[in-house]
């Protein structure tokens, strides 16, 4: 008659069958088990008696990387005070703390998403996708931007105009101004200047009161004279390219998601906002770990700079914005090689010295203004088909030359053909210059070329403006940063 045997009464015969005598081999061929489960159960059989030999979890019974119930405590606590802070911030408060051994972040995660303090969520791209620069120095490089949607307690809208040290994460300036035109703007980077020093080059995007490079004025805005008057090369960013300003992007997420939260809408006047945000910016600068310096705060990279704090900065004259506002709308002209313009079927003299240039001309009261740059350099009687000197005669071409307008320029050699390459384009200078180097500048609109301080030949623009920046280089192709006339 065949008997059923239970698990654990099969593992017992099996134990008493070796210790009669037999052969751990014949008792496991008998069993149909390897030859190492036999000698585990008779382990088992040593330890615990016939209660060992039942199943039992193949969970192991202590786990040395498991993280201590005080440590875990701790991290909820954290979590909760900060709803905030990830698992990489609190990881950084833990060590502070003096907690021993600090647990990594996937495992203060996984204790976030098992006390549910957080929702879990697919992981995000690997860092080998992303390819990060950085500026080997601060004071090398910042970058500057405007940043909306900040709000007063009337639901007024209000700007920022923020900058970053690209080397050390730096804030250097986050100012609020009511409307991100030309003055404030520029009043937010004279500030930083004063604050913290000249650095070397400032990146920032196409934006109307950053540059001129798409043609919104007849000349250099007064973000780009600043900087040229005081030896900074403005770099500017490629169309639709915001990653390359990603510092000061991040920022905005950071200074949206930490101090905007409790202060939008708080705020009755544009000085308290700003208190309260200078207040913040001095705690991101001293105190806030940040990740990418390996959770030490920017001042401890920043203090490293020796920034010299010019004692008096070369910056224009702000213009008024009410007076900008109440100027009628003029419109571009480009003066032609006898120093005059067209304007509604009519010539206007404007003079050689501006000869291939380009010029707004306002026409108000009567009169039209002809201004350059935004310095107004000719007046005119506005006149009307048929009247009387409505067609003067032209000016006869005059040999006189000018000393080249001030600004950024790099230095080129002619070629035997008497051409010079400047972003990809060849300009004509003229076979006498032939082997020689000559200065070539962006005036206005204009490609101008200068040799012995005397303006040679002015043309007109007809390269590609987005390789523009990449042109300043030496004759033998050694990058520098741009000279000032």
């Amino acid at each position: 008659m065949l008997v059923e045997l239970k698990l654990v009464e099969q593992r017992y015969r099996a134990v008493i069958d070796v210790l009669d005598g037999m052969s751990v081999t014949d008792v496991a061929r008998r069993n149909g088990v390897s030859r190492q489960s036999v000698h585990a159960w008779l382990r088992r059989y040593a330890n615990g008696g016939m209660a060992a030999l039942a199943d039992k979890s193949s969970k192991p019974e202590s786990c040395p990387h498991q993280m201590a119930p005080v440590i875990e405590a701790k991290v909820v606590e954290l979590r909760r005070a900060h709803p905030r802070w990830g698992p990489r911030s609190i990881r950084t408060q833990l060590a502070k703390d003096g907690f021993t051994p600090v647990p990594g972040r996937s495992s203060i995660y996984r204790t976030l998403v098992r006390h549910h303090l957080i929702e879990p969520t697919p992981r995000k791209r690997s860092r080998a996708d992303y390819k990060r620069w950085e500026r080997s120095r601060s004071m090398e490089l910042w970058q500057m931007d405007v940043v909306g949607r900040f709000h007063l307690a009337d639901g007024t809208e209000v700007k920022v105009v923020t900058g970053i040290d690209d080397h050390s994460r730096f804030c250097v300036c986050a100012r609020v101004v009511a409307r991100a035109t030309a003055k404030p703007v520029c009043e937010a980077l004279q500030w930083a200047l004063r604050t913290h020093g000249v650095p070397d080059q400032i990146l920032s995007d196409n934006g109307k009161v950053f540059t001129n490079r798409f043609g919104q004025g007849p000349g250099p805005v007064l973000f780009d004279r600043i900087c040229a008057n005081n030896g900074i090369r403005h770099l500017l960013t490629a169309p639709y390219s915001p990653t390359t300003t990603g510092k000061v992007e991040r920022f905005h997420k950071t200074m949206r998601s930490e101090f905007l939260v409790d202060h939008d809408r708080v705020h009755a006047t544009i000085d308290e906002l700003q208190c309260a945000l200078d207040e913040w910016v001095a705690e991101y600068n001293t105190t806030r770990p940040h990740q990418s310096l390996g959770d030490r705060p920017p001042i401890e990279r920043f203090a490293l700079a020796r920034a010299q704090r010019p004692a008096d900065l070369e910056m224009p004259e702000v213009p008024d914005e009410v007076a900008l506002a109440q100027r009628p709308p003029g419109v571009n002209r480009w003066v032609d090689q006898r120093g005059s313009i067209g304007l509604g079927g009519l010539r206007y003299r404007v003079g050689p010295t501006f000869a291939g240039e380009s010029v707004e001309v306002v026409v108000r009261s009567g009169l039209v203004e002809i201004l350059h740059s935004g310095v107004l350099v000719a007046t005119h009687a506005e006149r009307r088909r048929g009247e009387k000197g409505s067609h003067p005669q032209q000016a006869p071409r005059s040999g006189r030359s000018r000393a080249p307008t001030a600004g950024m320029s790099v230095t080129r050699r002619v070629d035997g053909g008497g051409t010079v390459s400047f972003a990809g384009t060849g300009y004509r200078v003229g076979r006498s210059w032939a082997r020689q180097f000559v200065e070539v500048a962006i005036v206005a609109g204009s490609v101008q070329i200068s040799a012995k301080d005397k303006v040679i030949r002015v043309h007109a623009i007809r390269h590609d403006r987005s390789k523009e920046h990449g042109a300043f280089a030496t004759p033998q192709g050694r990058p520098r940063k741009a000279q000032v006339a």
